[in-house]
């Protein structure tokens, strides 16, 4: 569905795309279309061919595999990065078309659904210990997303994926697990000897995701100001690492750094100078000993690896560094904003709800601080 909107003296058209298979939020895309009402008009009608996709590639029922596979996730794809779009196909594969691709959308009922869903929950995964109930609601989203489409491409009257929702609703937002600062000191220390030890540390201290440290480059780091600016991803898809801009408009941000962490990046520079591998502005600042940039997931592994090496330390997933990051500046009395604006959260609010759980003994600190001040100052 398109919708043409006029702002001041210029037209725009607003397409929407659904609902996002993971997340459950609806998508709407912006087309500017200048001031002729005409040409906004064409602009929507093109844009709900485009929706609408193109004809099923042979006669007689479209089964549910070879709708997802040759009409839904083409679109998806156009409208997504890349990675979604990979785990999207991923999902498809492994999840949905072995068990329930081979019937036709006109004879999928809830019911084949609900068997999908708990066979996933009960056995799903590699270990077939069963799926997360995160990756299961995933699932059903791609499924439900999938049915709409094909409403409006007028092949079903209803979307039976409507009848499961309330079965496979998101689970609430989990706690974060992190370090504390000794356990993040021992662990740091332990990486010390490791090749890519300053990546390890600079994830740490700056609470940078891992494929924004992967795809820095040297003409990021302002050494004289003390802080690194972030404005590209690397990603892995289907095992091979590929570049994009950062997730979103607050992703794109300047981390300060501390002298430490500095010196840390200039020994490794210097590293990287003595072994002969590519260290100007233009290259990447965290290759692998060949000279290319280094593909995230091999920063996850190393973390693993160290991991097992320290059985007294919390096992954590390496993006909890991140959370570590950010829990321990927020115990420690830094402003919740700060802390936001350093990890490119969208907004304070999502950090606030993200660690709400540290925040009740910061209260009770604020409300003793709060009553000292009054006790100082009554006569």
């Amino acid at each position: 569905m398109a919708y043409i909107i006029k702002r001041k003296d210029r037209f725009y058209v607003v397409a929407y795309d659904g609902l996002d298979p993971l997340t459950g939020k609806e998508r709407r895309r912006w087309h500017p279309a200048g001031r002729d009402r005409h040409e906004a008009e064409e602009i929507a009608g093109r844009i709900q061919n485009d929706a609408a996709g193109a004809a099923p590639p042979r006669g007689g029922p479209v089964n549910l595999g070879e709708f997802l596979v040759d009409t839904w996730l083409p679109i998806k794809r156009r409208h997504v990065r890349a990675t979604t779009a990979y785990r999207y196909s991923w999902m498809v594969d492994n999840y949905i078309s072995p068990s329930i691709g081979h019937i036709p959308l006109r004879r999928l009922h809830a019911d084949h659904l609900d068997g999908l869903y708990d066979q996933l929950a009960t056995n799903g995964g590699r270990a077939g210990t069963g799926l997360a109930a995160k990756t299961v609601h995933e699932v059903h989203m791609i499924i439900r997303s999938s049915l709409d489409l094909a409403i409006r491409r007028q092949l079903i009257g209803v979307n039976v994926a409507q009848a499961t929702n309330a079965r496979h609703k998101r689970l609430a937002r989990t706690v974060p697990r992190s370090w504390t600062a000794e356990e993040l000191a021992t662990f740091l220390a332990a990486a010390q000897p490791q090749r890519l030890y300053p990546a390890l540390h600079l994830t740490a201290l700056t609470g940078m995701r891992r494929g924004e440290v992967a795809g820095l480059k040297w003409s990021d780091l302002d050494r004289a100001n003390q802080r690194i600016s972030i404005s590209r991803t690397i990603q892995s898809i289907a095992g091979q690492p590929a570049e994009f801009p950062v997730k979103t408009r607050t992703s794109r941000r300047c981390v300060d750094l501390d002298e430490q962490t500095t010196d840390v990046l200039a020994r490794w520079r210097r590293r990287l100078t003595r072994d002969g591998l590519p260290h100007e502005r233009d290259d990447w600042m965290f290759v692998n000993p060949a000279g290319r940039y280094v593909n995230p997931e091999s920063i996850s592994q190393l973390f693993d690896r160290l991991q097992r090496q320290l059985p007294d330390l919390s096992r954590i997933r390496f993006h909890d560094l991140r959370h570590t990051h950010a829990s321990l500046l927020i115990m420690d009395g830094v402003p919740v904003k700060v802390v936001s604006e350093r990890l490119g959260h969208a907004n304070v609010a999502f950090t606030m709800h993200t660690y709400q759980h540290l925040l009740p003994g910061m209260g009770a600190t604020a409300a003793r601080q709060f009553a000292a001040l009054l006790t100082a100052h009554t006569r």
